[in-house]
């Protein structure tokens, strides 16, 4: 067995699907997690969603929030009421996400 997390062709090694290391690379932390969850209820701005979230330092949610993008997980719109401002909000994609965090909430109610 070889010490990366990449498939393995050895007889005895459990195989761990590149799709799903890319869906973890994706997901896998705890504030790309939390923005999608607090998003499930509807579009927020930056402060909205800093503010849902409460301790992550700014320049941690500005990278998460780029990284969703680019995943298509989250759309940026610029919204031009009486000043320029920007809107986050879930696509369909990010959507399909949303059971995987009911789950490990409903695991962290009934174990933690």
């Amino acid at each position: 067995c070889s010490s990366d997390l990449s498939m393995s062709t050895t007889k005895n090694c459990i195989q761990i699907p590149d799709k799903l290391l890319e869906g973890f690379k994706m997901t896998g932390d705890m504030w790309t997690l939390c923005i999608i969850h607090v998003l499930k209820e509807g579009p927020l701005r930056f402060c909205g969603i800093q503010r849902a979230l409460g301790d992550v330092n700014p320049t941690t949610l500005v990278n998460r929030l780029k990284k969703l993008e680019k995943a298509g997980l989250i759309q940026r719109e610029e919204e031009t009421m009486d000043k320029l401002s920007v809107a986050y909000s879930l696509t369909h994609k990010g959507m399909s996400v949303a059971p995987i965090i009911n789950t490990i909430s409903t695991f962290a109610e009934v174990n933690l």
